[in-house]
């Protein structure tokens, strides 16, 4: 097994596994990730394709994601000014990775809301 167990802060704050995945298995970077699989996209074009999502927590999400190396935000000077997001190749292996995974969770579904449907049922009565 791997080494997921920590005995403190510090070596949490120092374990690789839990640094990984705590910055991209966020709803929000996932949703991110798989919206910019077919091709770069403006800002604007992002947050249209995502819909329920704050232009604040887009930007924050896209800074962390391009801060560990999963895209690269582009500046077109313009006019007018054109900010575009694309994966890099880690970002493009973080999507081969996460397919299986959405796949997976979209053939579940309804397994899934009949157990959340048995368990709702129980805890009311």
């Amino acid at each position: 097994m791997l080494p997921i167990g920590v005995a403190n802060k510090a070596e949490a704050s120092n374990c690789c596994i839990r640094s990984v995945l705590s910055n991209v298995t966020g709803k929000w970077r996932m949703i991110i990730i798989l919206a910019l699989e077919d091709e770069p996209k403006r800002f604007g074009d992002l947050k249209r394709c995502i819909g329920d999502i704050t232009q604040s927590v887009l930007t924050e999400n896209l800074r962390g994601l391009q801060r560990d190396g999963y895209l690269t935000r582009t500046v077109d000077p313009g006019p007018p000014v054109a900010v575009s997001y694309e994966l890099t190749p880690l970002g493009r292996g973080l999507l081969e990775m996460l397919k299986p995974l959405i796949f997976w969770s979209h053939e579940q579904m309804d397994v899934v809301r009949q157990f959340r449907m048995e368990f709702d049922r129980e805890q009311m009565g």
